[in-house]
């Protein structure tokens, strides 16, 4: 039942009711990656009418976040290729390629600076005679 509520009011969080009855009746599932995405078209390849070109969606497990996309499968949703990446044989990653990694933003594991307040480091030396200046002083 929690889940029902959390697909029905949030649409950050995989897909909401709208999202997963559109797929039903109008897509096709295509392939998945590695993270656990859904990778869907419009049914039989048909173009849309009023793009001109055939419809392609994700439904992200877990968060909504674009830059969880991996590179194989970005590129089949910009319509660089006509292959998913599950289809296409030409598409294996090289060996100096790293694992791809989502956006580390906003998270424990984002690049903090030597001097970010966010880094925890003791503050340097410089900064020990510092005196915020304070009206009317």
């Amino acid at each position: 039942m929690k889940n029902f509520f959390i697909q029905f009011f949030t649409w950050w969080n995989g897909a909401t009711v709208a999202t997963r009855f559109h797929t039903w009746r109008h897509g096709e599932f295509v392939g998945a990656d590695e993270f656990g995405n859904r990778y869907f078209q419009t049914k039989g390849g048909k173009k849309d009418p009023a793009l001109g070109f055939v419809r392609r969606w994700v439904i992200y497990n877990g968060v909504a976040e674009a830059s969880r996309i991996p590179p194989g499968w970005y590129g089949w949703m910009l319509q660089k290729c006509d292959l998913p990446p599950s289809q296409d044989a030409v598409y294996v990653p090289r060996e100096w390629e790293r694992p791809h990694q989502p956006n580390p933003t906003g998270t424990p594991l984002a690049y903090r600076p030597k001097g970010s307040i966010l880094r925890g480091d003791p503050r340097s030396k410089a900064a020990d005679g510092y005196q915020p200046w304070t009206p009317g002083a």
